[in-house]
């Protein structure tokens, strides 16, 4: 039997980045399908199965689906068909699985996206690949030179 990752969700109005927390993943296998079926399998580092289908709010652009593999996690970036902000992650009104979570640390609401935007570059993979290269431990984390500095040492 097959067990569910924990899955954090974040949205631009371009794209939505699904975190899939699960360490040192093998034989990953994910895949978008244009009316917004997502599909997320692997194998943990104990031989156990994991795997989940989402039928997104939207349809995505296949072609726009990108995965980065960390140590800790997955990340991928899923292109939406058309440019906007969807009401919530998955099509079905009910409410989420439990394993499904808003990420918080890459969340951007309709508001800030307008006043960040004229920062980006054209294409934001940029500032996407930099998110990738942190582990999921240090997010929200004060690191030690800012610790000595709140501290006023």
């Amino acid at each position: 039997m097959s067990r569910h990752p924990e899955v954090l969700w974040a949205q631009r109005s371009d794209k939505v980045y699904l975190t899939i927390a699960l360490p040192d993943a093998k034989n990953i296998s994910v895949k978008c399908e244009a009316e917004g079926l997502f599909s997320f399998s692997a194998v943990g580092i104990q031989g156990e199965s994991f795997d989940f289908t989402l039928q997104l709010y939207g349809s995505v652009i296949p072609e726009g689906c990108k995965t980065n593999v960390g140590l800790r996690n997955i990340i991928c970036s899923v292109q939406k068909q058309e440019k906007g902000w969807w009401k919530r992650l998955l099509k079905s009104e009910e409410k989420p699985a439990p394993y499904i979570k808003v990420d918080w640390n890459k969340w951007c609401d309709e508001d800030d996206e307008e006043s960040t935007s004229d920062l980006a570059s054209d294409g934001d993979n940029d500032a996407y690949d930099d998110d990738n290269d942190e582990s999921s431990d240090d997010d929200g984390m004060l690191y030690l030179p800012d610790l000595e500095k709140a501290r006023g040492n």
